[in-house]
């Protein structure tokens, strides 16, 4: 199921004047005690009491008749929407309660950070694979959780940070509506599981007798499938609509037993709406395609035969304890135009930045192959998910679907995000939830993605959507009339249904405005993300480098990289996506500049441009890796400081603001990863690769992003020094752009002997190998720099060594 074509931001309520919690009742029956009136809600599970199943006859000559299978029924009030108040919801919080965490920079004290699970599996016996292959049924829960556990009372957030205890009042209202949300959906839709399953009835399916198709489109005053199937023709299978706004049609198996829609044909849903006759891409549809030429994208009816069908071959990996991310876009992820076949043949994938199957990367069969692939070499998948925004694209996207302001989005300028240029989703909106809840789950199931990293997370949090705002800690920003609490919630309930469903897989938030509890389990009264994006980290380093190396400050690198709530794990990452796109600037570039085009081979001497941003540009990538999070996130061609751009091919395009961004005559000239400079062992971009390779295998053997130990001892002002332990690694960095020292005492907490394990400086890195890697350091019990041990190092200038104990 795909969401739509592009995408943008979402929003929901604040507290105090949100809109309610979607309440849906059995239709005339006995409301319970405080319950708000009916609202929209198809109910798909077989337990919908008080609700009877209908069926709805053909309204006319050549109109095939709508299915009467399925109890299909959507209680929803006249406006479309929730019912809004300006006072706050009552509830009755029996045990309603919440938790969060401390705010301090983890500097001296021990970071906790462990993933429990086990390495990753590569072989896969005939029941695993034949299970992964199942289509999920209300039966089929052998082998895997198909119930996600109740809520508890998330009290364990109050003893985690007692901060929180002035904020209670918010925090219970937040965890009493995502309680109330999940009592509903048990009672209302059988469930989260099933639930979340909705595209089992919605957009097409079929059976053994043709082919069912809905949609929700209250707005519309007429609905019609069209297609290669009919040539086109808008009263061949005029569609009917229930009182709930659900539209329906089925269409009976040819004469041949064939379907009555050829698998790979075009389809679209011709609507009668308020704002005219409109084509629309149904919104559940499974594969769209732009053609060659063509402004519009078309649906495309994707159901291969069996024979054509991916068959899973490879169990899903467990997941890992150190998280290591490499993100990576098919379309753009080798030296020239890219397809999701080429790229299942790379190792080099960790994330895909996609949200529907376009054509123009492969098909739907190929991408599951790909991911395939990535499982037998031991690697998870995770999308890079976007339930933050929707396109404002009223052609081909869910924006104005029935020809209504609404639908899946708030009205007016709480619908829309005047930055992106995009729609806003009605978080407190029955079907949005539901909608949203089955993406979510869809990806999972279907094509076995591992996790998800979810996209402007930010904006959706808030009302302010983060723009023009500064967040400083201060709890206040957090927890008021400012944060959207039903765009909270759903996050909670996303989170709920991956990690309830799917224990294994990964879920990551990008969150600029460290929302405290953000990364806390639910059960604890958290919103349930395993990861946080330690977004904070990569613009103190475009900071620094705006500026000359005499006037970083050691203090100010520390504070920056350690500055994360205690128990909320982070990923970090030096430098962005946004980063390596035309208009922007890379590590690399910042550095390094034009030299990087002239002054990268091996046969001609380096300038000290050069010189200075290969030793910075390692530098930064390992201090980073060691002192920013428990996870650690790197753009594909970053890690060996890629010389190009990225420029997707595009047109020009004028602004709503009036501004004229002039496009690149579609050219794919620039979007491309040129992987040969980093594997070409005559360029110096190989040595950086090689360091970046040597820093992964450092990470895999000694585990220290995930260590409990953590210890800052020095950030030397003057030295430019910085020494920190992780683990029972000690780290030396040494930012003098002149001074190197001998002798230099470093503290630490284990004695014995210590050895050299990663030396930035080495020839095979593009050093100048000036540390001796057979030294053997042993400790005194000198205490040095608060450590009860210490020992002495050759610290040369602009390196980073890393010292390991010998047992």
């Amino acid at each position: 199921m795909a969401v739509a074509p592009a995408f943008a931001v979402v929003s929901g309520a604040a507290l105090g004047g949100s809109s309610r919690a979607p309440r849906p009742t059995a239709g005339g029956g006995e409301r319970r005690r405080g319950a708000e009136p009916p609202s929209r809600a198809l109910v798909l599970g077989r337990r919908a009491p008080c609700f009877a199943s209908r069926a709805v006859r053909a309204g006319g000559p050549g109109m095939r008749a709508s299915a009467a299978s399925g109890e299909v029924m959507v209680p929803e009030g006249e406006s479309g929407g929730l019912a809004s108040s300006d006072e706050p919801a009552q509830f009755q919080s029996d045990e309603l309660e919440v938790p969060i965490i401390d705010d301090e920079s983890n500097e001296g004290v021990g970071a906790e950070g462990k993933i429990e699970s086990s390495e990753a599996t590569l072989g896969s016996d005939e029941a695993d694979v034949e299970a992964l292959n199942k289509i999920p049924t209300e039966s089929a829960a052998e082998g895997r959780p198909r119930d996600v556990p109740q809520p508890s009372n998330g009290q364990k957030i109050y003893e985690l940070d007692p901060m929180l205890q002035g904020y209670k009042y918010h925090l219970e209202y937040r965890y009493s509506l995502y309680r109330r949300l999940r009592s509903d959906i048990d009672q209302y839709e059988g469930g989260l599981e099933a639930f979340s399953r909705s595209y089992e009835k919605f957009g097409f399916n079929r059976s053994a007798e043709g082919i069912t198709y809905r949609e929700w489109a209250p707005g519309a005053q007429s609905a019609a499938l069209v297609g290669d199937f009919n040539n086109w023709d808008p009263n061949a299978d005029r569609m009917n609509k229930n009182e709930f706004g659900v539209w329906e049609i089925f269409l009976p198996n040819n004469a041949d037993g064939s379907p009555a829609i050829a698998h790979g044909s075009r389809v679209k849903v011709r609507m009668d709406t308020p704002s005219g006759i409109k084509d629309s891409i149904p919104a559940w549809i499974k594969y769209s395609v732009q053609a060659p030429g063509e402004i519009p994208y078309n649906g495309i009816y994707y159901d291969p035969p069996e024979e054509e069908k991916y068959v899973f071959k490879h169990p899903q990996p467990k997941r890992p304890k150190s998280l290591r991310i490499y993100e990576t876009h098919v379309g753009m992820s080798s030296p020239g135009i890219s397809s999701i076949v080429n790229v299942a043949l790379a190792t080099r994938l960790y994330q895909i930045s996609a949200n529907y199957i376009d054509y123009r990367f492969g098909t739907p069969e190929e991408l599951k192959s790909l991911i395939d692939r990535a499982h037998e070499l031991g690697l998870l998948v995770l999308m890079d998910v976007v339930h933050s925004h929707a396109s404002s694209n009223t052609l081909d996207g869910l924006n104005g679907f029935d020809g209504t302001d609404t639908h899946y989005f708030h009205s007016g300028t709480r619908g829309y995000h005047w930055m992106w240029d995009s729609r806003l989703f009605n978080y407190g909106h029955w079907e949005v939830l539901r909608f949203l809840l089955s993406n979510a789950r869809w990806w999972l199931e279907e094509y076995k993605f591992d996790g998800y990293r979810f996209d402007g997370v930010t904006s959706m949090m808030y009302t302010h959507h983060g723009l023009q705002v500064s967040f400083t800690g201060n709890y206040n920003e957090y927890f008021g009339f400012a944060t959207d609490v039903d765009a909270v919630v759903y996050l909670m309930l996303v989170n709920d249904l991956i990690h309830g469903l799917y224990p294994e897989a990964v879920t990551i938030g990008e969150d600029v405005s460290g929302m405290p509890t953000f990364a806390l389990p639910l059960q604890d009264g958290g919103m349930g993300f395993d990861y946080r994006m330690h977004m904070a980290v990569a613009d103190k380093w475009i900071e620094l480098l705006k500026i000359s190396d005499e006037a970083w400050k050691m203090s100010d690198i520390v504070h920056s990289l350690t500055n994360r709530r205690w128990l909320e794990k982070c990923v970090t990452y030096s430098e962005s996506h946004d980063q390596a796109l035309v208009g922007d600037k890379t590590i690399a570039f910042w550095l390094m500049d034009k030299d990087m085009y002239d002054f990268m081979a091996l046969d001609r001497p380096a300038t000290p441009t050069i010189d200075r941003g290969i030793a910075l540009h390692k530098m930064i990538r390992l201090i980073t890796m060691g002192l920013g999070g428990e996870a650690y996130l790197n753009f594909m061609g970053n890690e060996f400081g890629h010389p190009e751009w990225i420029d997707f091919p595009r047109g020009p395009q004028l602004l709503p603001s009036g501004k004229f961004i002039p496009g690149n005559n579609n050219s794919y000239d620039k979007c491309r990863r040129r992987f040969d400079l980093g594997d070409a062992d005559y360029l110096r971009y190989h040595g950086m690769q090689e360091f970046d390779q040597a820093m992964q295998h450092l990470e895999e053997k000694y585990g220290f992003m995930t260590s409990e130990h953590q210890y800052v001892s020095r950030k030397h002002e003057g030295d430019k020094v910085i020494v920190f332990e992780k683990g029972d690694l000690v780290f030396v960095f040494n930012f003098h752009w002149s001074n190197s020292f001998f002798d230099y005492r470093v503290g630490c907490l284990k004695p014995g002997k210590y050895k050299v394990v990663l030396d930035s400086d080495a020839g095979l890195f593009g050093g100048f190998g000036r540390i001796h890697h057979d030294a053997e350091h042993f400790t005194t019990d000198c205490h040095h720099d608060n450590r009860p041990h210490s020992f002495s190092v050759y610290t040369p200038s602009r390196t980073c060594v890393v010292y390991a104990p010998v047992e």
